[in-house]
């Protein structure tokens, strides 16, 4: 059973993940940071194994993704995450994710960051 079956199913079709949830090394499915460049390095740094894809090039990126391959997106909070999610879960992705808190309820629950 992958992440994606034990995440809390969302009304926009992807499903929110908790910070507590994720198990690292990711195992299953892959990890997309959506923030900018100067988020992925800053502050609150970027989880261990997380590709940078900015928000703006995910749909670009998306045409060499596999369309049933476990993704969980990341960003500061959670919004642009689950926009992403739930507009790759339109474009015909099976089982995207959001992470619920992005970096900072990462960060908050003291889980370890690369910068």
């Amino acid at each position: 059973m992958g992440l994606f079956d034990t995440a809390r199913p969302n009304p926009a079709g992807y499903r929110d993940v908790n910070v507590t949830d994720v198990k690292l090394p990711a195992q299953g499915y892959r990890l997309i940071d959506v923030r900018e460049p100067h988020e992925y390095t800053g502050e609150l740094g970027h989880i261990k194994g997380a590709a940078l894809v900015p928000m703006n090039s995910v749909v670009a990126q998306a045409a060499n993704w596999n369309k049933d391959e476990e993704l969980l997106f990341i960003c500061k909070s959670g919004g642009r995450s689950a926009n992403v999610a739930s507009a790759l879960q339109r474009m015909g992705f099976t089982k995207t994710m959001n992470l619920v808190g992005g970096m900072l309820g990462w960060n908050a629950a003291g889980l370890p960051t690369e910068k």
